[in-house]
């Protein structure tokens, strides 16, 4: 698996488009209640795909989803999608009782959720799982006088364990040489409700510094005391309010705040999306599941260089079958727009997220394409 940030991508976006041009085509029959077989309009008549579609979700997506929306929009008029960003524990919750058509998560389906939501779905194989958003997690901070900061793992997870629990410790100070470190307690800053991003902050602690990260890996956090904000924006805000905060946030949006270099291999390497990628790239997909599931599990533990490992990996979900067709049509067209290059580069340029590679993109349209094919009667 490779993912490809730079060269020309001109001839997936027109493939992309077109696709999802074909579908907006292929829905006009279910929207309009008309006679006529799917595929069976033109560009100029037929009507277009109407409706509305709900998701939720993930708040990382955020920026991106509304990006998404928007640009969708301009493909789709007649098609209303919104997106509550809930939260991945609350999309995931949401999705599987039927409460929403499709969701938006940080973290893959685990047995028993991905078990319930091929039983919401319709049964085998019916639950289309995507990561179409991928991200770095950002480590950032608030500390007066230090512009720049340098952590290992260790550090990194001692700080979120409370065992380092002042700024100039040695620990810290061993990796940021001339760096005038305050004598000022840290305040880390975790989120309160569950979340996918959690999740992956986890996973990384409990790869690169098992001796210190001893806890389960869970969405929700495990240790008291520090501070607790809702929501993406919650942690943002909450580590912009104090001095001597330290919080994890998707790297979109953690606006002006700094942000920490960690340690990999001999390096000190910045979240960005070529660093997430190099990561991703070197990931396996999870056996037993459909062939509609592309769930991956991470290479936390890269020692490569360049590679930045604490990346969040954002699934989308839906279902083969919808007791509304039309609902399928629209939803199937818009992961369309989403997985499409015009889809990854507005995400790219409006939530700093790593486009999908060709590969990619071929690989998981097929499935995105079986979206309510189990609905229409």
């Amino acid at each position: 698996m490779k993912i490809v940030q730079h060269g020309s991508r001109a001839r997936i976006a027109a493939v992309g488009l077109a696709t999802t041009g074909a579908l907006l085509l292929a829905g006009c029959g279910a929207a309009n209640e008309s006679s006529a077989p799917p595929g069976g309009g033109s560009a100029g008549g037929g009507g277009e795909l109407a409706g509305q579609i709900a998701g939720a979700g993930s708040s990382a997506q955020g920026a991106a989803m509304q990006a998404w929306i928007a640009g969708f929009t301009e493909v789709a008029p007649g098609v209303t999608v919104a997106y509550d960003p809930i939260g991945s524990g609350g999309g995931r919750e949401q999705f599987i009782a039927g409460g929403s058509d499709f969701g938006g998560t940080d973290a893959y389906l685990d047995e028993e959720e991905y078990a319930a939501a091929l039983e919401r779905c319709g049964g085998e194989d019916s639950v289309v799982e995507v990561p179409l958003y991928i991200s770095p997690i950002a480590i950032a901070y608030n500390l007066e006088g230090v512009e720049q900061l340098n952590l290992s793992p260790q550090a990194l997870a001692g700080i979120f364990t409370q065992q380092i629990t002042n700024w100039n410790d040695p620990a810290i100070a061993a990796t940021n040489p001339g760096v005038e470190l305050p004598d000022l307690p840290i305040t880390p800053v975790n989120r309160s409700d569950e979340s996918g991003t959690t999740e992956n902050f986890q996973e990384y602690l409990a790869a690169v510094a098992p001796d210190v990260w001893t806890y389960e890996v869970s969405g929700n956090w495990p240790i008291p005391g520090g501070a607790a904000a809702q929501g993406t924006s919650g942690v943002v805000g909450a580590i912009g309010a104090g001095n001597g905060t330290i919080g994890y946030a998707d790297a979109s949006q953690v606006g002006d705040l700094r942000v920490a270099s960690i340690g990999v291999g001999g390096e000190f390497v910045q979240p960005t999306p070529e660093a997430a990628s190099t990561v991703v790239q070197n990931s396996t997909r999870v056996e037993g599941r459909g062939s509609h599931s592309f769930a991956y599990d991470l290479a936390r533990d890269t020692t490569e260089s360049g590679a930045y490992p604490i990346v969040l990996v954002s699934y989308n979900l839906a279902c083969t079958t919808y007791d509304d067709p039309a609902v399928g049509e629209a939803v199937r067209a818009f992961f369309t727009y989403v997985a499409s290059d015009a889809g990854q580069q507005v995400a790219a340029e409006n939530a700093g997220s790593a486009p999908l590679s060709d590969e990619l993109q071929e690989m998981f349209q097929p499935a995105i394409d079986a979206i309510g094919t189990g609905g229409a009667s």
